[in-house]
């Protein structure tokens, strides 16, 4: 019987990029699942057949790094059988209008209530008990809502505005998209907003102070007051 030998911590970071850029998902049927993939917004990137027995499509959801492909003969894994896929976005109530404007069945926002969660929706990563509704303190990872493609592959949204310490680069401070840009200058207003009504008065530096707030709620820093 072979043994499992424990992973050796490795203080030191890699120095070479590996950036995570494909998933593959198994469908059973590849013109549906492009269809579907199509009415949910994602960039179409490409199809490609060699006219017999293969063939990949490539989609990416908008503001990410990563691609997902399915096709004829490019995996073996059962259609359907892909789940938990996370994806991420700032605000998780519009990200489920969205999909329901396009007509995309989405399950009902639920959010982690302490350890014990209660709700409808398959367990994924945080047990099969959910509590309704978005977080109601809007925090960072707790909220999220699920879909699923027409093979059963499961996709869940999750709501993250602060990343956890360490998550990312701190000396670099970046927006996947002008969406996710638009949502963090709305949360600065209505934070500064805040800000100036304690102080009781016109704050001249707000951009200083939108700027701060942004880097900070980023990289998961304490938040200006």
């Amino acid at each position: 019987m072979t043994q499992v030998q424990p992973a050796k911590e490795n203080p030191v970071p890699a120095m070479v990029d590996m950036k995570f850029e494909i998933v593959v998902i198994p469908v059973s049927d590849v013109d549906r699942a492009k269809e579907f993939y199509t009415k949910l917004g994602w960039r179409f990137d490409a199809d490609f057949a060699n006219g017999r027995d293969w063939r990949v499509v490539q989609f990416t959801p908008p503001g990410s790094g990563c691609s997902v492909i399915f096709g004829q003969n490019v995996t073996a894994a059962t259609p359907g059988s892909s789940q938990g896929m996370y994806l991420i976005v700032s605000d998780v109530e519009a990200a489920r209008k969205e999909l329901l404007d396009r007509g995309i069945a989405v399950g009902e926002t639920f959010h982690a209530a302490g350890n014990v969660n209660d709700g409808p929706d398959e367990p994924y990563l945080f047990g099969s008990n959910r509590a309704a509704g978005p977080d109601p303190d809007h925090g960072s990872y707790r909220s999220f809502a699920s879909f699923k493609d027409p093979d059963g592959n499961g996709w869940l949204f999750q709501e993250i505005t602060t990343r956890l310490p360490g998550r990312i680069d701190s000396s670099a401070t970046a927006f996947a998209s002008t969406n996710d840009l638009i949502s963090a200058l709305k949360r600065a207003a209505a934070a500064h907003g805040e800000h100036e009504a304690r102080t009781g008065e016109t704050d001249p530096n707000w951009a200083d102070w939108y700027a701060a707030y942004m880097v900070r709620e980023q990289n998961g820093q304490e938040l200006p007051q």
